[in-house]
Order: C-alpha cells, then sequence, then structure tokens
C-alpha cells in the first residue's frame, strides 16, 4: 500500500512540475534560444523546423503567425534600457540605427498582443514612412500625448510591447552581441 501511495504521490508531483512549467512558459513568453540584444528579445528559431516544444505550444496558444527564418525576424521589447517595463502613462523615445534590413515595422501591442486603440488610428511605423534625424538616425516618441515627429499613441494603458519586425535581414540564429546587429535604444524620458 505504501509504495502505491508513494507512486502516487510522485506522479503528482512530476505532473505539478510538469505543467507548472508548462504554463510559466506559454504565460510568461520564457522560451529556449532567445536572442537578446539590449531590451530587444528574439526568438530565431520560432520560425524554422527546430522551434522548440513549447515555443510551438505558445504561437499554438496565440494563433500567431511566425515570420519563417528566411524572411525575417521579430524582436520584442516589454522593458526599457533600464530594465524598467513599457508603461503606457510614460514618455518613451526609441532612438538610434535598425540592424540592415531590406524593410521593417515597429509596431505597439498591448501585452496580450492586441493593437492598442487609440484615436488616431496610428498603431506602427515602418521604415518607408518614418521621418528621420539629419544624421539618418530615427526618433520615435511612444506617448499619451500628441508629440511633433514620429509618434505613437500609447492611449495610456498600463502596460504595452513593442515589436520590431526585420524582414529579409541577416540577423537571426548565428546572431550573438549588439555590434553585430545595432539596436535602437528605449530610453523613458517622463512619466505623468
Amino acid at each position: 500500500m505504501r509504495l502505491v501511495l508513494g507512486s502516487l504521490l510522485g506522479f503528482m508531483v512530476a505532473a505539478l512540475v510538469g505543467l507548472g512549467g508548462t504554463w510559466l512558459v506559454l504565460t510568461q513568453g520564457i522560451a529556449f534560444g532567445a536572442l537578446r540584444l539590449g531590451a530587444w528579445t528574439a526568438y530565431p528559431k520560432t520560425g524554422t523546423v527546430e522551434i522548440d516544444p513549447y515555443a510551438r505550444a505558445s504561437i499554438a496558444r496565440t494563433g500567431e503567425l511566425p515570420i519563417g527564418s528566411g524572411d525575417g525576424v521579430a524582436f520584442y521589447a516589454r522593458a526599457d534600457d533600464a530594465g524598467r517595463p513599457l508603461d503606457g502613462r510614460c514618455d518613451v523615445v526609441i532612438s538610434g540605427t535598425t540592424p540592415a534590413a531590406r524593410f521593417w515595422t515597429v509596431t505597439l501591442y498591448d501585452p496580450d498582443g492586441r493593437l492598442v486603440p487609440n484615436g488616431v488610428g496610428r498603431h506602427a511605423f515602418t521604415s518607408q514612412e518614418l521621418v528621420r534625424r539629419a544624421d539618418g538616425q530615427m526618433e520615435i516618441a511612444v506617448s499619451p500625448r500628441a508629440r511633433a515627429g514620429n509618434w505613437l499613441p500609447t492611449g495610456g494603458i498600463d502596460r504595452y510591447q513593442l515589436v520590431l519586425r526585420l524582414y529579409d535581414t541577416p540577423v537571426g540564429v548565428a546572431t550573438r552581441a549588439g555590434r553585430e546587429a545595432p539596436m535602437p535604444a528605449i530610453i523613458r524620458k517622463a512619466c505623468s
């Protein structure tokens, strides 16, 4: 009887640890094979046959269609360069350069991956429509209040995430350092 109860208890603990770990990975955005460059994180193997089972389960859960490795890579930022979560009540500036890419987009989403509603209907910028500074660098203001120039409205939501998608780019699985792929800085300026 002790053997049966001990086996049952062991099975329950193993199931709890396994299911709890899977739940944590799926709900907290934790995955294997992450490429971190500053505040930006990408999972370049997600769009390949080498995708890990947790990333596959996360994609099945969200319904997101990943970018194929031959097409590009998507970088996610949920915090600024100082590690503070992105807050829609704060003024944030995305500035600098992007890695070499034929085309790129930067889009603002809520934590669940939905576009943030706003009165002006602006959710993203592309590399072709962005107004650049005189030195060729980009600068995008992410703020609840209107700003001159490139402005993404947050609608004052508590938390958001930024997604930088690079299309037709050499950045991917072999990239290991910021010097290989210079990423734009994400700097918080002020909070209301």
